[in-house]
């Protein structure tokens, strides 16, 4: 039961900067039982690098089937609502409560294959600026090809999470751009995206005009095909992925969304820990008829986000139709066993998929060691992304107009 007295003390010991003394107000409520003070940790020792599982879709397959369930109905059996654990600061780190974990900074040669470019870039507007990092793959010759924004998780970094996906090497194999839009640590202490906020989940303020704006003026300075442009995220990363389709679906032909909350989820700090804690949250910012397609990629054992979250950005894609439902169960070899959920509308396109990965944690699936907050034993989310994206372009003609910023040249790092 939510202490309406400790959520506000919280909230006003969090407008007071005392984060600290909020953490354990919330902490308290949240486990019915005393707080004890975060021990300090040493970083492990990062486990040997591997290449991320390729699955192969048509093998493994245990379950298949079709229903058409009423709108809003899960298509997944219902999960038990057990308490989640929460450990200490490192949960609360998700919401900028903490500072960036030190970790050893990837390679070169784990961000980006020989041969390409992966370049820095700078944008501003009257919401501030943000730093971002440009994949370009070595066949650009000014044929427009598809762009695809990466927003990364709490305590992470454009390189890092580079690393971790292995998305600058899928995206070479495709032809694709890819951005790395990167948090500041003054806009948020561990570098989350801002999703818990109101004013950073509307369209043409905050943060989504920020990332908004990156995605433009790479559109505007490189040759981008309008109609192929994507955005996807892990953790609060994914949680602004779901804003942005939410607020800027005439420019976002899919989202992708790992470990992540719907659009709406909260309005501020105290409804974002009970929205990580046990899913839900407010009225859906979707609107009817704004659909963006949608995939999505959540571990069954998440106890920083709790999986409930990726049902409800299902139930937030199919709003606008009453959806057909296909099953199909299976397992990658020597990897994680999955539950994949495919969402169609009434005209037989593919609205969503949601992708439940059974024993994964809070992770990016099938991503390499070389970054961090990720799950080598798979499926591998970034290619199974990449193939829903491509499969996808905006109607239309699919034109997008640059926004006002002051853009910085783009500059080599190595």
């Amino acid at each position: 039961m939510i202490n309406h007295d400790i959520v506000r003390e919280a909230t006003r010991l969090t407008r007071a900067g005392q984060l600290m003394e909020a953490t354990a107000l919330l902490q308290r409520m949240l486990r019915g039982e005393g707080v004890s003070e975060p021990s300090g940790s040493t970083a492990s020792a990062a486990p040997a690098r591997l290449e991320p599982p390729t699955i192969d879709l048509k093998a493994n397959v245990v379950e298949e089937r079709e229903c058409r369930p009423p709108a809003q109905a899960s298509s997944t059996p219902p999960r038990p609502k057990s308490p989640l654990r929460f450990d200490g600061m490192k949960d609360f780190s998700r919401l900028g409560l903490r500072g960036p974990i030190r970790r050893a900074s990837p390679s070169a040669s784990d961000i980006a294959p020989k041969g390409t470019t992966f370049i820095e870039g700078t944008f501003s507007n009257a919401a501030g600026s943000r730093t971002y990092k440009l994949f370009i793959p070595s066949r650009n010759q000014g044929k427009p090809l598809p762009l695809i924004v990466m927003l990364h998780g709490c305590t992470q970094s454009p390189d890092d999470f580079a690393a971790g996906t292995r998305m600058n090497f899928l995206a070479e194999e495709q032809n694709c751009f890819v951005a790395y839009p990167e948090q500041s640590s003054g806009a948020n202490q561990a570098k989350c995206w801002n999703w818990f906020r109101k004013g950073d989940q509307q369209r043409g303020s905050g943060e989504p005009s920020l990332i908004a704006g990156i995605t433009r003026q790479i559109m505007r300075d490189h040759a981008i095909d309008p109609k192929r442009v994507y955005v996807a995220g892990l953790s609060a990363g994914g949680a602004a992925a779901a804003i942005m389709a939410a607020t800027y679906g005439d420019l976002y032909a899919a989202v992708g969304i790992h470990s992540g909350l719907a659009c709406g989820a909260a309005g501020n700090l105290p409804s974002a820990f009970m929205a990580m804690r046990q899913g839900g949250g407010p009225e859906a910012l979707v609107k009817v008829g704004s659909v963006v397609p949608t995939i999505v990629f959540h571990g069954d054992r998440d106890t920083t986000v709790h999986p409930d979250n990726g049902d409800r950005i299902l139930e937030q894609s199919a709003k606008a139709t009453s959806p057909a439902t296909k099953v199909l169960r299976g397992r990658v070899p020597d990897g994680h066993a999955y539950t994949r959920t495919i969402v169609t509308d009434q005209s037989g396109r593919v609205i969503s998929e949601h992708w439940n990965i059974h024993g994964a944690g809070h992770a990016w699936s099938g991503g390499s060691p070389a970054g961090s907050y990720t799950d080598p034993r798979g499926p591998d989310a970034t290619r199974e992304m990449l193939r829903f994206f491509l499969a996808r372009k905006l109607p239309g003609d699919g034109a997008c107009h640059s926004t006002p910023g002051t853009g910085q040249a783009l500059t080599p790092p190595y």
